[in-house]
């Protein structure tokens, strides 16, 4: 198994595993990672994830490079159905799942490793965790989806200093650009992604999965249309028993204070 499923109460942690391989992404990989998101999506007791790795080296090298030869080698469509629809169906996957993603970033985040980064909807670095977009060097662009989801979170410059250089940068870097929303020690990494997720699950699973819908449907959208994204977002929670209770509660202490 490369890929491990760990539940304690409502928050799941899946770990890759293969630390000997510093975490590269073979298709059986991406495609236990994705089954393993099809699994937490269906269980309503599932409130967030952590996705991490093993070992301390590496969260992810990028794609099994070994694989991806092959599959350039068998020709543009082999290539483009085995490499650039299957990473991008596990990025686009992350960044639109309906529960709280938190990568737990626990050393090198290359290539691949760095795209699933870019599409969860929150990241946080051990302090020696660097990132890179190594793939200008092997004569092509970023396939899973890296080219055009870091630029939107980093800016254009920015964006394209790394993936034209391929040169890493530093965890520190990377969350002053808004690439990971905290670096901390490498011993508290997964201390603080639970954390971060138990401020998350707090709240009704509604609420949560509207918000996230709300931000991944409308960010890249014309102002007009988020809005409208926003609208709806919010219209499907009003009928819900969270926001009766929350309104209730809120009404309530107003009325003893």
């Amino acid at each position: 198994m490369t890929v491990h499923i760990d539940q304690d109460d409502h928050l799941v942690t899946i770990t890759i595993d293969r630390e000997r391989k510093l975490n590269a992404l073979d298709y059986p990989t991406i495609d236990a990672l994705l089954a393993a998101l099809d699994r937490v999506d269906a269980d309503d007791s599932a409130r967030a994830v952590i996705l991490t790795a093993a070992g301390r080296r590496a969260f992810s090298a990028g794609a099994d490079i070994p694989a991806l030869a092959g599959s350039i080698a068998g020709g543009t469509e082999r290539a483009l159905r085995e490499i650039v629809r299957r990473g991008q169906g596990l990025t686009r996957r992350i960044e639109e799942f309906p529960k709280p993603v938190i990568v737990a970033v626990n050393g090198l985040a290359y290539g691949g490793g760095c795209e699933i980064v870019e599409a969860a909807p929150l990241a946080i670095a051990a302090e020696h965790a660097t990132f890179a977009k190594p793939e200008i060097t092997l004569g092509f662009p970023p396939p899973f989806g890296g080219s055009q989801r870091l630029p939107r979170h980093v800016g254009r410059k920015r964006g394209l200093e790394m993936i034209l250089t391929g040169d890493p940068i530093p965890a520190a870097r990377a969350a002053e650009l808004g690439l990971v929303n905290a670096v901390v020690p490498a011993g508290e990494l997964l201390a603080a992604a639970r954390a971060l997720a138990a401020r998350i699950v707090r709240h009704a699973p509604t609420a949560v999965a509207a918000c996230l819908r709300a931000v991944t449907r409308g960010i890249n959208l014309p102002i007009d249309e988020a809005l409208a994204v926003e609208a709806s977002s919010f219209a499907a929670t009003v009928p819900t028993d969270a926001v009766r209770t929350g309104l209730r509660h809120f009404l309530d202490r107003n009325v003893r204070g």
